[in-house]
């Protein structure tokens, strides 16, 4: 029985987090596989996202070594010298603990095959991999026009085997970009666990978008267009899913303008309580800025909902068919958002055709389906 080992930062909250949780338990469904995700940093006491009891899960730092990039901004900005200094040796030995850690681990693994997650990972298993061992990167981010995070990638998978890309963009784009070096760029988009049994009724008067509350994510613009929207006297309630860095700041913008009776912020939820919302509601709504691949778009397409986001967002541009099963906006062009939105939402045939298309995509990505191509890919070597 081959071992797979994923190499993660954390297992935390985020959307390659997600991923590599769930691509963990499809190929351990299997149970060809003898499957283990290495973690650098314990932030939290269990894994956000549910693993199978089969996998095993090994952390290489204690929980008292985990980023202190917070603490760090706070002296700075508040000039507390002392506290600075400290901060900054507490950040290099925990850089230093990082490396090596992981180091002393890909030398020492006695796994058939390595799957790294982030460029820092790529790095060092393509300097430290054994021969034998198959060595695969797997890139999330899309680099949106920064040429020196493209260039970074590609320096840190070129000897690498296979390099997984999880849009088909983005693998045009690096496959070009190596296509002198040994390491081979495959596609594998990302996948949904499962595809709900039932799907919303579309008649609830809601508006839904769920993720990280970064601005990347660009949730103060959507809710800028929500509050056109009231002004236009649409009584729609809008739940945003999932916390952040920018959660103070949008929870300003809604008692300013006072939204709180039209807007809920919920936090972080887990899958079964999201699908709930989902059911709830009935247009998904994405303002996001960038995004690599649009995981939670299938999400919400599985649950028979219409999808709505800018073209800028290029995994949204990877899943949605404009006028198919939801609509992309050109240019982030709020007043087109606006408009598209007010018009679905008064348009339930609209909704419900979008919808049963949606879902008819989404079962060319679930997860037996995707693992399959991994397993492919796995047993090349």
């Amino acid at each position: 029985m081959k071992k797979i080992t994923i190499l993660a930062l954390h297992l935390g909250y985020g959307g390659v987090e997600k991923a590599i949780v769930t691509l963990a338990n499809s190929l351990d469904d299997t149970k060809k596989y003898k499957i283990e995700i290495v973690s650098v940093y314990r932030l939290y006491d269990k894994p956000v996202f549910k693993i199978n009891d089969t996998i095993k899960v090994t952390y290489l730092l204690p929980s008292k070594l985990s980023p202190n990039r917070k603490e760090w901004g706070e002296a700075l900005h508040n000039l507390k010298l002392i506290s600075l200094g400290k901060e900054s040796l507490k950040a290099l030995k925990i850089l230093y603990k990082r490396r090596k850690s992981m180091i002393d681990y890909i030398k020492n693994s006695d796994s058939d095959v390595i799957i790294s997650t982030r460029v820092f990972l790529n790095e060092l298993l393509s300097d430290y991999g054994r021969d034998d061992t198959l060595k695969i990167g797997w890139e999330h981010n899309h680099y949106h026009n920064d040429m020196k995070y493209a260039t970074d990638v590609i320096r840190s998978a070129k000897n690498l085997d296979y390099f997984v890309l999880v849009s088909k963009s983005l693998q045009k784009f690096y496959k070009n970009k190596m296509k002198n070096y040994k390491c081979k760029c495959i596609y594998i988009p990302n996948t949904i666990e499962n595809v709900p049994k039932t799907k919303s009724p579309l008649t609830g008067e809601h508006l839904i978008s769920v993720g990280r509350l970064s601005p990347e994510k660009g949730y103060l613009d959507l809710l800028i267009i929500f509050l056109e929207l009231k002004n236009k006297k649409c009584k729609w309630h809008l739940d945003i899913v999932g916390d952040g860095s920018e959660r103070s700041k949008l929870e300003t913008f809604i008692k300013e303008k006072r939204l709180e009776k039209d807007v809920t912020l919920h936090g972080f939820k887990n899958s079964e309580e999201i699908e709930k919302l989902m059911k709830k509601a009935s247009i998904y709504v994405m303002t996001s800025y960038t995004e690599s691949f649009g995981i939670v778009l299938l999400e919400a397409m599985s649950n028979g909902l219409p999808c709505l986001a800018f073209d800028s967002a290029e995994g949204a541009r990877e899943v949605i068919t404009s006028g198919y099963d939801g609509y992309l906006i050109k240019h982030r062009n709020f007043k087109a958002m606006e408009k598209k939105i007010l018009d679905l939402t008064k348009d339930i045939d609209t909704r419900k055709e979008l919808g049963k298309n949606g879902r008819r995509k989404v079962k060319n990505y679930t997860s037996d389906k995707i693992c399959e191509v991994w397993e492919k890919l796995i047993e090349r070597k």
